[in-house]
């Protein structure tokens, strides 16, 4: 999604998202379904939580080390054959990607998934300077010809049907119309990108893991469009942030296990591609992105979120992102996890994400790197009300509810008017004024408070 000096919250995006009923029910069914596939292949391993501790504790090593083990990254990278480049922010990595294209002097070339090249909206910069990028994982590709950005991390088109995604491909592939049945569109995209594959003298990919043992990089995909891109081109670009970086080659078995099973409920990944030299009269290139990452790391409360491995699992759990839709959190990265990443780019921008929850731990209970996600969506409240970006409304509200809430006296006083006021004029709080009515019937006001029931039977 490209960056905006304004844009609607994330309340009113959900609102646009909930006017089709029927596409909301079966955005969260089908969600929950991967959710379930998940739950299953997580109890089929007996060692499933020692395989969480031990992910966690490498990352926690990881971010405790994390100088150490990009210098050494690198210096093994360049023994490969690789040349690395560091960018401090999304400019300068778009525009280390731009000089390397403008050296081939290419103005089309392919890009598999890269949730890191959307972070930095690097298709848009590139358009701009008349360099078109082609994505080859085939849920980028229909968004991409949709001229829309992924809703999920790892479904990016998860929230369109196939009827849909038939329409694109009729009005941009020139496939028979009405045609949406997914093997016929499968293959047609197949078709379609090969052409792609075999003319592009440059790839980018993204990187979801880099080992700072042996300066190799490995790219998981199920469609085999990275290795596609990247055998087939001259040049290959991989785009990286400095915290996707392990420690040894032997801990890839602990992430490669957790990865697939947490993402869509597979055992693994069908490729998990290592990336180490390149061949004769080829060229690889990394680049090694901060993007917000390092001042993100001096954040005691919230340095956990870096050791995301960008599963989605947080996303198929979350009752608030299921019901709301990804583009509704305005950002590359939706749901939970993106919700603690957004505000550290722009506390102000991203002021709304961290309250898009109902903090029920979920997505803690699933993160296979044990991130406690719901506690630093709490945090990220609190920061955000000290640094004045929350909304004046919000404020009085909260203030009012302290107010209340810290004086016995008070609250008692204001329960019994509260359910005076529901027995006997009950339009004051059954109205559109109040956001609760609009999705719900409100309760019976009870006759009596729990304080005065306990008066009257504790003994």
């Amino acid at each position: 999604m490209e960056p905006t000096t304004a844009h609607k919250e994330h309340a009113e995006l959900a609102d646009v998202f909930n006017k089709d009923e029927a596409r909301v029910d079966w955005h969260d069914e089908t969600l929950w379904w991967v959710r379930q596939k998940r739950d299953k292949m997580a109890w089929s391993l007996p060692e499933w939580e020692d395989l969480r501790e031990t992910a966690s504790r490498i990352k926690f090593n990881v971010l405790g080390n994390l100088h150490d083990y990009l210098l050494e990254f690198e210096r093994n990278a360049q023994l490969n054959g690789a040349t690395v480049h560091w960018a401090a922010d999304a400019k300068e990595h778009n525009e280390i990607v731009l000089k390397l294209l403008k050296e081939q002097g290419v103005q089309r070339m392919v890009k598999s998934k890269s949730m890191l090249t959307e972070e930095c909206h690097l298709n848009p910069f590139l358009a701009e300077h008349g360099i078109e990028v082609i994505d080859t994982d085939l849920g980028e590709r229909i968004v991409q010809l949709a001229k829309e950005p992924p809703s999920h991390i790892v479904l990016p088109c998860i929230h369109k049907k196939k009827e849909e995604i038939g329409d694109l491909f009729h009005i941009h592939l020139g496939t028979p119309a009405g045609n949406a049945d997914p093997k016929f569109l499968t293959a047609a995209a197949r078709l379609h990108l090969r052409k792609e594959f075999i003319q592009s003298r440059v790839a980018i990919t993204g990187v979801n893991f880099a080992v700072a043992e042996t300066g190799e990089m490995v790219v998981c995909t199920n469609e085999g469009n990275a290795d596609m891109g990247a055998h087939l081109a001259d040049v290959h670009i991989a785009c990286m942030g400095i915290e996707k970086i392990i420690p040894q080659r032997r801990h890839l078995g602990v992430f490669l296990r957790l990865l697939a099973r947490s993402a869509t409920g597979q055992p693994i990944t069908t490729y998990s591609s290592h990336f180490r030299k390149p061949g004769a009269g080829r060229q690889l290139h990394i680049v090694l992105v901060d993007n917000g990452r390092s001042r993100q790391l001096g954040r005691e409360e919230f340095r956990n979120s870096l050791k995301c491995i960008r599963c989605g699992a947080c996303m198929n759990t979350c009752p608030v992102y299921r019901r709301s839709g990804g583009h509704s959190y305005h950002n590359a990265v939706a749901g939970p996890i993106g919700a603690i990443l957004a505000p550290n780019l722009d506390m102000k921008e991203n002021a709304d994400l961290p309250f898009a929850s109902t903090l029920c731990g979920s997505c803690s209970n699933v993160c296979p790197v044990k991130i406690n996600i719901h506690e630093q969506l709490y945090k990220w409240r609190q920061v955000i009300v000290q640094e004045g970006y929350a909304k004046t409304s919000k404020k009085a509200s909260m203030q009012m509810m302290n107010m209340v809430l810290t004086r016995p006296a008070v609250f008692k006083t204001a329960g019994g008017v509260g359910r005076w006021v529901m027995r006997h004029f009950p339009g004051v709080v059954n109205n559109g004024m109040n956001p609760w009515y609009k999705q719900r019937e409100m309760p019976e006001a009870p006759k009596e408070s729990f304080a005065d029931w306990y008066k009257k039977n504790k003994q």
